[in-house]
Parts: structure tokens; sequence; C-alpha cells
């Protein structure tokens, strides 16, 4: 009889118990649901206080915190930003290809430390390594340096002449202190095509872009553009030619949903392994990126960032993960890089850290 009263008693104990469970569940749920609500309403209040004009979005795990845009896409003329227009991602694509990078040295077909004549032979004796190419302290020629177009631009990267060969030829010595220079990633560009023997554009669609949905690519200004990519206020077909000359360096245009679909995937790991992305996102300077301990406004403590700033002529961008809140946050202007008053500042100060405190922190 006892052995019967104990069954009873667990029989109605078990769904009590599942009860429980499925409750606790629902309360987590909700309060999570409450905690991006509040981020959401703090996040678009920064938005509308600052004065920012362009598109936004804003990410918790694969939970859209917010997303919008701000501002006439064209200064004085009606009609706003949509969600699927095409923004040039400028340096972003410097992210983009140490990933490619990345996945080469987890499979063992690359080394970081190696010279990196080994792999692009053209770089002759004495080579820099991937690492120093990744992280700005290869030597390279500079298009910077190069001489000035006729509009005072440097004409490497519009007229004159560029791309791989031009970046090596004369190069000066590997290491020292790290110096900014598009030509690193347009080097890397060119190591990864020979040594996958794949065209960089192909590598991208194959390994990140097909894989993830997006519709980003690199510019391709041959291949006209549809509404999405020739917009009001978008790039027109000369800036179009002129970022398509960045190439690895700055050549890639998609959505800010492709940008921010790219910094989930890098999130789950699902592009790297999460040894390979912590050796990406080391230091400062980081691979094709800054990884760094940020105070923002409103959290107890310095939170670890991940930030890639990118502009050209008139567009900039701001993308920026947290990896231990599971956020990201992407950016995109028409207004240039400090056309925004203060201009779109960085994760330390200005508008891009003030949107980050508001939807990071309480």
């Amino acid at each position: 009889m006892r052995r019967l009263f104990a069954l009873l008693a667990l029989s109605v104990a078990a769904p009590a118990a599942a009860q429980g469970v499925a409750q606790d569940g629902e309360r987590q749920a909700a309060a999570i649901a409450r905690a991006d609500a509040a981020a959401r309403d703090r996040f678009v209040r920064a938005v509308e206080a600052s004065g920012f004009v362009g598109t936004y979005l804003f990410y918790r795990g694969t939970n859209r915190i917010a997303g919008g845009s701000a501002g006439a896409a064209v200064a004085g003329a009606p009609g706003g930003f949509t969600a699927e227009q095409v923004w040039p991602w400028a340096s972003v694509t410097k992210q983009v290809v140490a990933t490619l990078v990345m996945q080469e040295v987890e499979a063992g077909r690359l080394s970081l430390d190696v010279p990196a004549g080994r792999y692009l032979p053209a770089l002759g004796a004495s080579s820099p390594t991937i690492r120093q190419l990744l992280q700005h302290r290869a030597g390279l020629r500079n298009p910077d340096d190069s001489a000035a177009d006729a509009n005072g631009f440097p004409g490497s990267y519009t007229t004159g002449p560029g791309g791989a060969d031009w970046c090596i030829a004369g190069r000066g010595v590997a290491g020292g202190v790290p110096r900014y220079n598009n030509c690193d990633y347009i080097v890397l560009g060119a190591l990864l095509a020979r040594t996958t023997l794949t065209p960089l554009p192909v590598l991208f669609q194959r390994r990140i872009a097909g894989p993830l949905g997006l519709g980003a690519r690199f510019i391709d200004p041959a291949v006209p553009g549809g509404p999405d990519t020739v917009w009001a206020g978008g790039p027109d077909a000369g800036e179009r030619q002129a970022m398509a000359r960045f190439g690895a360096a700055g050549g890639i245009e998609g959505t800010a949903a492709d940008l921010a679909t790219f910094d989930r995937a890098l999130l789950t790991g699902s592009m790297l392994s999460a040894t390979a992305r912590a050796e990406m996102w080391r230091g400062d300077p980081g691979f094709g990126q800054s990884s760094l301990a940020v105070r923002l406004t409103g959290c107890a403590a310095p939170v670890r960032l991940v930030e890639r700033r990118g502009a050209i002529g008139r567009f900039a961008v701001r993308n920026v993960i947290a990896p231990d809140l599971g956020l990201s946050m992407v950016l995109f202007t028409n207004r240039g890089d400090a056309g925004l008053g203060a201009g779109l500042g960085d994760v330390r100060r200005g508008l891009t850290h003030d949107l980050l405190s508001a939807g990071a922190c309480a």
C-alpha cells in the first residue's frame, strides 16, 4: 500500500515539476523581452537625439533589438532610406578578408608567422608574414602616398596604377609600429586568390555570402545595378568605379542586414572555430578590426568590443561586436565620416559610443 501511495505521489509531482519548469521558462522569456524592449527604447531615443542620418541595426544574438533609418537620403529632398538599399562596406571588407584568411589558417593551408612570400612569390625575399599584413606592419607602399589625380585624390585609388603589383614594388622593411595601409589587404586578397586558385569575389560568395544567404558582393561596375544598388543618395557610377578599385581593402557592397548577418555568424561560430576567432580578435590592432575593452556609459565594467570602421568619400560605416554580451551594431551614413557634426566617432567617444552605451547598458 505504501508503494502505491508513493507511486501516486510521484505521478502527481511529475506534471507539477514539468509545469514549474515551463513557468520558469516563460518568466525568463518575459524578462528577456522586457529587457530587449527597454534597450530598444533607449537606443531609438539615442538615435533621435544624436542627429544621425543613415541606416542602423542593433542585435542581441539573433534578436533584432532596433533597426531603421533616420533623416533624408538626400539632404533637403523628400524620401528616406530603405532596408533594401545597398551600401559600400568600405574597410569593413578587411574584416571579411581577415575571416577568409583565418579559415585557411584553421585548415592548415596558411600559417600566420612564416614569410608570406612562400604563398605569393611576387613579395620576394625577406617578405612580411601574413600576421604583419593583417596588422598593417608589412612595409608595403601606401596608396595614400600616391600622386594625386585631377581632383586631389590619391591616384592609386582612381586613375593611376594600383593593385597588388604596385603595392609590392619598392616595399620597405616589415615590422615596427602599425601604419594603416590598404595595400596590406590588397596583397592578402592576391595571396588568397593564388593559394585557393579562386578569384576573391568567387571565394567570398562560396565561403561567406552563399552559406549565409547574403546579397553582398564585390563591386563590379560592369554589372548594371538594380534599384537598390543605384538609389538617390547612394553611390553614383563614378563612385562605384572608384570603390571597386579598393578590392580586398574596401570593395564589398551589401545591405545593412547582410552585414548584421555576417556579424551574427562570427558570434555563433559558423564562420570560424572559437580558437581561430579568438586569434583574429586578439589585441589592438587586430586582424582587420580593433579589439579592446571600453568603458561604456552606464555599464558597471569595461565591455570587450570588436570594432571595424570604414569610410570612402561621403560613405561611412561602423561595425561593432560585443562578443561577451552577444551584441552587434551596424551604422551606415552617406554624410561622410565627419559629416554629422562630430561625425560617427568610435567605440570610445562620439555617436558610436553613445549608441552602444544606450543599447548595451541599463
